[in-house]
């Protein structure tokens, strides 16, 4: 008999069992080993919350690994049908160090968490060993929130922060932020959106590690000094992803981004500008710049002031980057009614736009480059 016909056969007796949920919970004591593994992936896949509560308080082994769990509600109440089991709850008399040993017992180990809404997890979050997080994510939580788990976890290779409320930070406690950071030595990709950062950015830059690759900054209130210090910073020669989205950085200065550009120009892949205010001028200004970002192979700029002349002659400068292949552009301004309110799109207008562009794009023998339109 073949170890797949093994694997078959265990995985029948493991269904049998769980028809008979009662008599498959006493038989817990005496099955084999061989047989929990398949049982309990039978079990987490038919939402079976008694006989997994069960099981975990019994199990032979060292690790129980589960995988990667969905966002679907049924996956919450299992998870949470599991960790009811792990608890050992002490006798009334029992000393404190028998809890301590318990606790202690218990590892439970997760390599990618998304948390939203801090205050609502706490309660799973004391059951994590966070020291194994490489890539974390929280939505809406107070910077002191924040502090104290990242306190936690010092191997992160990602962090993703959003809508941590302004009126949560102060000095101290943005210090402390800033300390937590520092310690991240394996940190390759930082999200921060909806992270107030204006003029404070050349603080952030100092702590976290030069070899940073992806940086994040969408809706951070960042100034033309930011970007400024961006441009001057250690990071900016290793950035491979760059998000400036919604940030109105070109309202005075473009000059700092005509540098961040030149920095990052041998290195940078994914260049994300959406709703920064470009205007032609500022547009035209950078175009040299931009096109020589050689390794460049998204560009993404919706949501900005720009007419056709220039839209089409950031094309003819672009198409000599080869490995560019897609490009989000803004509905050019001549399109809208009343472009600052985004009204009445005239669809007409904005086909024949298309039709232009990819005109341009078959006669420069670049039809593997894909402009589209954000008009959403």
């Amino acid at each position: 008999m073949d170890q797949k016909t093994t694997v078959t056969l265990l995985e029948l007796a493991a269904k049998s069992l769980l028809n008979n949920e009662p008599a498959a919970i006493h038989a817990l004591d005496e099955i084999p080993r061989d047989l929990f593994v398949p049982l309990f992936n039978a079990a987490f896949s038919g939402g079976h919350k008694t006989i997994l509560k069960a099981m975990v308080k019994v199990w032979p082994f060292r690790c129980l690994h589960i995988g990667s769990l969905t966002t679907r509600e049924s996956y919450y109440d299992i998870l949470e049908a599991m960790i009811d089991g792990l608890q050992i709850l002490p006798a009334q008399n029992s000393f404190s160090c028998k809890i301590q040993q318990n606790v202690g017992s218990l590892h439970v180990c997760c390599r990618d968490l998304q948390i939203d809404r801090m205050s609502g997890h706490k309660s799973i979050l004391q059951f994590l060993d966070l020291g194994c997080i490489e890539n974390l994510e929280v939505d809406q939580a107070n910077l002191s929130e924040v502090i104290t788990l990242l306190a936690q976890v010092i191997h992160l290779n990602s962090l993703t922060l959003c809508n941590i409320p302004f009126k949560t930070y102060n000095r101290r406690k943005f210090r402390s932020f800033l300390l937590c950071l520092g310690r991240l030595d394996h940190l390759q990709e930082l999200s921060l959106s909806f992270f107030c950062l204006t003029d404070q950015l050349h603080k952030l830059l100092r702590v976290v590690p030069p070899q940073l690759d992806s940086l994040y900054l969408p809706h951070c209130q960042l100034s033309h000094r930011d970007v400024t210090v961006l441009s001057q910073s250690s990071q900016a020669t290793h950035l491979r992803v760059l998000s400036l989205s919604n940030n109105h950085i070109f309202s005075e200065v473009y000059e700092p981004f005509q540098a961040l550009l030149e920095k990052v120009s041998s290195t940078l892949q994914h260049l994300v500008i959406n709703n920064c205010m470009i205007t032609d001028s500022t547009l035209s200004a950078v175009i040299p710049a931009l096109s020589h970002c050689t390794h460049l192979r998204v560009l993404s700029f919706a949501f900005n002031p720009i007419t056709m002349p220039v839209l089409k002659s950031l094309l003819q400068h672009l198409t000599s980057l080869m490995k560019l292949k897609h490009v989000i552009y803004p509905v050019p301004v001549h399109c809208y009614e009343e472009w600052i309110f985004h009204d009445r799109l005239d669809r007409q207008k904005l086909a024949e736009v298309q039709a232009q562009l990819e005109a341009m794009l078959h006669g420069a023998q670049r039809n593997d480059m894909k402009w589209v339109s954000c008009s959403e």
